[in-house]
């Protein structure tokens, strides 16, 4: 498709600064929230193309400054006001500018400002994609070993522990967030995805639970 303004240039500018970022929400995660974004942008083709990539592109360009203020600051806010100057910069139409936005701005999970757009809905959509399935999994394990916490515990334990603690574990992060995404889900077509990434997770964290007790009887 043809952009309507200098996207290399744009490209770089959010890769440069994200390259400090935390690994589980770096610009490799920014790369696949894009892939999934296409793949739901085959099942609805009434979505303007343009914002959705642009939007997923600039998800979390405000990501470092939350990581810095240790999530005080949400970096969906923050983004959404960065979004108009890093557009006109790089020569994007000013009537896309506030879509664009408004996509960055309601991304976030854990926020009461819900999408309002369809191309809101599936950047919303991409972006939990990536918490879900193969990835899903990798990612969870990626940040529990930042957080030095433990390898697997128990679901009891895990429901009942705090977040950033030693019992902070994929496990937990799968218990208490990852397995309700696909009902988040905003569009048909990331639902039905999620399902199946979410169903891949469930058997997942099964077989390992089985493998710590089997380890633990013996």
């Amino acid at each position: 498709m043809i952009f309507h303004g200098n996207c290399d240039h744009l490209f770089e500018l959010v890769k440069n600064k994200l390259e400090n970022s935390g690994s589980c929400h770096d610009f490799d995660h920014t790369i696949r929230v894009i892939g999934n974004a296409k793949l739901l942008l085959d099942s609805h083709p009434d979505a303007d193309k343009e914002i959705v990539l642009l939007a997923a592109l600039l998800h979390d360009i405000a990501r470092p400054e939350e990581e810095k203020s240790r999530g005080t600051k949400c970096h969906a806010a923050m983004g959404a006001e960065m979004v108009p100057d890093l557009l006109k910069k790089c020569g994007f139409p000013d009537d896309i500018i506030p879509k664009v936005a408004e996509a960055v701005r309601t991304h976030r999970f854990r926020s009461n400002d819900e999408p309002g757009s369809i191309e809101a809905d599936l950047v919303f959509d991409a972006d939990k994609l990536d918490s879900l399935g193969a990835v899903g999994i990798g990612r969870a394990f990626l940040f529990a070993g930042h957080e030095n916490a433990r390898l697997h515990n128990s679901q009891e334990e895990a429901l009942s522990s705090e977040a950033y603690s030693k019992n902070d574990t994929a496990y937990r992060e799968y218990l208490v967030k990852l397995r309700y995404l696909p009902r988040k889900m905003r569009s048909s077509a990331g639902r039905k995805i999620a399902v199946e990434r979410a169903s891949f997770m469930e058997a997942f964290f099964e077989k390992l639970d089985q493998e710590i007790k089997l380890k633990d009887i013996l």
